[in-house]
C-alpha cells in the first residue's frame, strides 16, 4: 500500500472532497472559516501539499454538509471500478 500524497487512491479522495466542496457551493475561504483554519490549509491539502488524517476528513466533510461515512463509501465503489 502505497502511503503518499501522489498516490491515485488519495488524489481520488482530494478530488471528491473538492467535488463536494464545489456542489455544496462553498470557496476555499468560506470553508477554512467554519474549520477555524486559514485558508492555506484548504489549498495546501487540495494542491496536495498536504495529507489529511481520518479526522481532519470527517470535521471537512460535516462541514461542507456532507456525511462522511457516504462519502468513504462512494470512494470506496468507485475504487473498484
Amino acid at each position: 500500500m502505497e502511503k503518499s500524497l501522489k498516490s491515485a487512491e488519495y488524489a481520488r479522495l482530494i478530488a471528491l472532497l473538492v467535488a463536494t466542496r464545489h456542489k455544496a457551493g462553498i470557496r476555499q475561504q468560506a470553508l477554512a472559516k467554519k474549520l477555524r483554519k486559514p485558508q492555506s490549509f484548504i489549498a495546501k491539502y487540495e494542491g496536495g501539499e498536504r495529507r489529511l488524517d481520518v479526522i481532519e476528513f470527517i470535521t471537512i466533510a460535516e462541514a461542507l454538509g456532507a456525511d462522511p461515512l457516504k462519502l468513504l463509501r462512494r470512494w470506496m465503489r468507485d475504487r473498484k471500478q
